[in-house]
């Protein structure tokens, strides 16, 4: 049994629909499952639309007709008009949307964003398996809020593994004795049949949850770049495909900030000793890369670059320690506000951070901390990561850089950094 999981830029139109069947046609050995995102950027327009929904502003149904437009167009190029049961499908699923939306906010926040946010993978997997159907391969369409199950923590739902589990085998295993499986990432559901969503970018994670549960043979996961690389291209002129890498390294670069592999993916696979493939939808001829339980370290550095960073620097006000006490007042404060350190560094009046700058957060993070620390802060920052670094990528990657917070351990190095002013 193999799980396939398809990212937005894999569906983002009609033609990437149909590569994806010819990628299932070719590559389909047994039982299959496939995990598919939201179509394109539809998830960052479906976010659009809670924003604008949650401030009243008078543009959300502009927004959402656009997004509405957006779909139709797909089918009606995939399937020749309005003939296909899908449109009609679709049509009711944006009803719920339409429902919500002419009502005023109330209520958590969070909820709301995962009630819209979530039609994205609805959508996109009810057109994919309509268009599998029509390309004569028997797919039946699964509500993966129905299988993964998880608590009330709206954006961020923890899986209640046992549950999931049991679900997953009694319910949806017998389904793939005569069906291909065509299921939505990202989301899963409540005990009270209440959507919620895993995180950003979560349908990775959501693959590899149905991989360990189903015990698959292998999850490939199929993106528009030829495996993993050792830098984002966005950054680097020239990168190297890694052809292997362990669990441990895959952690590693994803815990880091590579946005190759959502950074929960790798520990159901781990668990479990299920490799993973990262492959080209572009090229699926390619080798692509695998993540298997083999330790080897890597053959080349990989560089990992995090934009608009902030530094937060914590004092004692009276020049006491930094110790467990005060980190376990400070971690408290952080997971309060629901910022995630990159990088940390602490001395014996000191402990600085890296996080992602989200102002309206971290102003109330530091109002927090002021309470009973000094807190400096330094926005505008970048991160960059080395695994397996030397002082020749270090020099590489630190030209006309000031470096305000540096860590290194064996096999990484970690550098908070800031354009050098010019000498005038």
């Amino acid at each position: 049994m193999d799980i396939f999981k398809f990212g937005g830029a894999s569906v983002k139109d009609a033609a990437g629909v149909k590569n994806l069947a010819n990628i299932v046609q070719d590559y389909k050995k047994g039982k299959l499952v496939i995990v598919i995102s939201a179509m394109g950027k539809i998830t960052n327009r479906l976010e659009d639309l809670t924003h604008a929904y949650l401030n009243h502003n008078e543009d959300a149904h502009d927004i959402f007709e656009k997004i509405k437009h957006f779909h139709f167009n797909i089918i009606e190029e995939l399937f020749e008009g309005q003939a296909n049961a899908v449109y009609d499908d679709v049509a009711n699923t944006f009803v719920e949307i339409d429902w919500l939306i002419e009502d005023e906010p109330d209520g958590n926040h969070d909820y709301i964003y995962d009630q819209i946010v979530s039609i994205g993978e609805v959508i996109s997997t009810k057109i994919v398996a309509a268009w599998l159907n029509k390309t004569g391969n028997k797919a039946l369409w699964a509500d993966a809020r129905n299988y993964i199950q998880t608590d009330n923590t709206y954006r961020e739902g923890k899986v209640d593994w046992i549950k999931t589990n049991q679900i997953i085998q009694k319910d949806l295993m017998p389904l793939l004795e005569d069906n291909i499986i065509v299921t939505q990432g990202f989301i899963g559901g409540t005990s009270e049949n209440y959507t919620t969503t895993l995180g950003r970018e979560g349908s990775d994670y959501s693959a590899a949850i149905f991989a360990s549960c189903l015990d698959a043979t292998a999850l490939t996961i199929w993106k528009d770049v030829p495996g993993v690389l050792n830098a984002d291209p966005k950054w680097f002129d020239e990168t190297e495909k890694i052809a292997q890498l362990s669990y441990h390294d895959a952690i590693e670069l994803t815990y880091y900030g590579a946005t190759v592999i959502h950074p929960k993916t790798i520990k159901p696979l781990q668990n479990k000793g299920i490799p993973l493939f990262v492959r080209s939808f572009i090229q699926p001829d390619g080798a692509g890369t695998a993540i298997t339980k083999d330790n080897n370290p890597l053959p080349i550095p990989s560089f990992i670059f995090k934009i608009d960073q902030a530094l937060i620097s914590i004092f004692p006000k009276d020049y006491s320690f930094i110790i467990e006490e005060n980190l376990s007042n400070i971690f408290e404060l952080f997971h309060k506000h629901k910022i995630k350190i990159n990088t940390m560094l602490n001395s014996a009046i000191s402990f600085s951070v890296s996080v992602d700058d989200h102002p309206a957060q971290i102003e109330k993070l530091i109002k927090d901390l002021a309470q009973e620390f000094t807190v400096k802060y330094n926005k505008g920052l970048e991160l960059v990561t080395i695994r397996y670094y030397n002082q020749q990528t270090i020099d590489r990657v630190t030209v006309d850089k000031d470096i305000l917070l540096e860590v290194k351990s064996r096999h990484t190095c970690q550098m908070v950094m800031k354009n050098r002013k010019p000498n005038i």
